[in-house]
Order: structure tokens, then sequence, then C-alpha cells
């Protein structure tokens, strides 16, 4: 019989928050003051109203959660405008159903899968990672996904592909911030293969125990909780593996500024401010940075020999 030691981060069903916490639409809805709302332009960003998912609960930090209100209310999402409540105010445009994703590139069986259909048949995983933004603020967030591996092995990689590349939603019919010069649109993003292959990386398609709202990223996002929060791109609809290190948008607007690892390293300021501390959303204090955002025991293996200076 074959062992297979569980990770750090696995804790056992027993010490699970129970699934009625995050599944009572009422208490949520009256908790973040939204009962009876009724606006089409808020159905989905509204999580109170958005469709329960079931997933089993793996993780743990051992430490608060986020609000959900703020989770919610509180993003960068420059689709939808530069404010961190624009988002929330005007992601109401966005249809996350239906939707497809194309996964392909260097593949021996390239797929396009229908989200919806494809999360019905998926055994989900909600767990508690730490997000973290490039300003200094952070938080702590139940996501709902499974690991990018298990997609990533489905469609076989060649041997020539070193990375992934993902390309988000380009309509500015739903995204109206897309008409806004502050980047150079379709957003992209991009992991090393072994990053994207590492079990902390997810797709996530749900946070408290409800599908994504639309200013979070619906109905798929990336999440990767060891780097800052702008690499995990948010309403993907392509998926392709590449043998070059592929361009990414914050790394191509101000390379200076943005790395293509941009992995959470205390150590290396922000040109405009120090990247030592961060304030957790919710808290009046700063707190110490933790390199690779308190990850290090499960992640610092892949940047064995890097330097995390130079290559930030």
């Amino acid at each position: 019989m074959r062992f297979h030691p569980k990770p750090g981060w696995l804790i056992p069903e027993r010490d699970a928050t129970p699934e009625s916490h995050w599944l009572n639409r009422r208490q949520m809805a009256a908790a973040m003051g939204l009962a009876g709302l009724a606006h089409p332009l808020l159905a989905q960003t509204d999580p109170a109203a958005l469709a329960p998912l079931k997933a089993k609960r793996t993780i743990s930090l051992g430490e608060d959660l986020t609000p959900l209100k703020a989770v919610t209310s509180y993003n960068n999402f420059y689709e939808f405008g530069l404010d961190k409540s624009d988002p929330s105010e005007r992601a109401g445009t966005l249809r996350p159903s239906p939707w497809t994703v194309k996964v392909g590139g260097l593949v021996h069986k390239p797929l396009t899968l229908d989200v919806d259909q494809w999360i019905g048949k998926l055994s989900l995983e909600e767990r508690l990672y730490r997000m973290r933004c490039v300003e200094g603020w952070s938080m702590a967030i139940p996501w709902i996904g499974f690991p990018l591996a298990g997609l990533l092995k489905a469609v076989e990689p060649l041997g020539s592909a070193k990375y992934v590349r993902f390309t988000t939603l380009n309509d500015p019919k739903q995204m109206p911030g897309l008409r806004l010069p502050a980047l150079d649109w379709p957003y992209r993003e991009g992991l090393r293969l072994d990053e994207a292959m590492h079990p902390l990386t997810i797709l996530a398609v749900g946070l408290y125990g409800r599908r994504l709202p639309n200013q979070n990223g619906a109905p798929l996002r990336l999440v990767v909780p060891w780097k800052y929060g702008f690499k995990s791109a948010k309403s993907i609809v392509a998926i392709d593996l590449v043998e070059r290190q592929p361009l990414t948008s914050w790394n191509q607007s101000q390379p200076s500024e943005y790395g293509f690892y941009s992995n959470v390293n205390p150590d290396v300021d922000h040109p405009r401010w120090s990247q030592s501390t961060e304030r957790r959303i919710g808290e009046f204090r700063k707190r110490p940075t933790l390199p690779f955002n308190g990850y290090g025991e499960q992640v610092a293996s892949l940047y064995r020999g890097m330097d995390l200076a130079k290559y930030f």
C-alpha cells in the first residue's frame, strides 16, 4: 500500500466550519444589509443571490476570515473601473453564463469547456487562502475551486511546454472599464508550468459557499496564494501552454514595478512604497509581510537557486 503524506495545510473534516454558516442565504443577506435587493444589475454581484456550491473544506490558516462584504466590495478589477468600489457597482453587466474556456497551445488534447456543465462534474474543495495586493493590503478568503494541475494533466502538455498563459474576457459591452486605456487589453497573465502544477494553485469558481460574484472574477478565476493578487486572472476565457515566458499585462505596462514572478517578498519594495508590512482588511494595525505570503514551506523549493530580487 502506498502512503501519501498529507500537506501541512490540510485539516480534518471534523474541524471544518459548519456548512450552514456559509450556505444560509438569509443570514448572509441580513449581515450585508442586502435583503430585498432585486435590481437586475445586482443579480450577479450580490453573493446572497448566487447558487450555493457543495465543497469539501480542506484548508485552514488559523486566522479570522475577511468579512464577506469587504471581499465582494473592495476589489481591483480594472475591467469595471479604477476605483475599488467600481467592480461591485458596475459588474452587473457581466454575463457569466453561458461561458466557455478554451484550453490549448502545446498540448496533445485541447479542450473547450462549458463552465456550467464542467463545474457540475467536479469534486470541489473549499480552501482558505491569503490574498495580498501589491499596495500593502490583504484578505483571508475561503475560495471554492479545484487544482489547476488536474486540468493541465487532462490536456497532456507537450514536452516543449514550459509556461501557462491566461487570457481574460475582452468585451467592452460587458466590461465598461475596457474602454479606458489603463492597460493593453485583454488582461493576460502567466505562470511557469511547475508553478501552475503546484497543488496550491487553483481555479476558483466560488467563495463563501457560493458561485463567484461577478466582481470577484466570475465564472472562473485563477488563485495563486503565494503571489500578489494581480497574478490571479479573473473571468478567464483561454488557457494556453506555451514554450516561452508569456507577456503579462502589468509587467508589460510597468516592468520596473511588476515582475513576471510577483512572489510576495518583503525584502523587495515596490518603487513607490515598502512591501515589508501589510494591513489586513478590517484591522487597524499593520503586520509584517511573510515571505511567499506565508506559504514558503510549500513553495520556496520552486525557486531554489534563483535571485528573487532580480526575478521579482
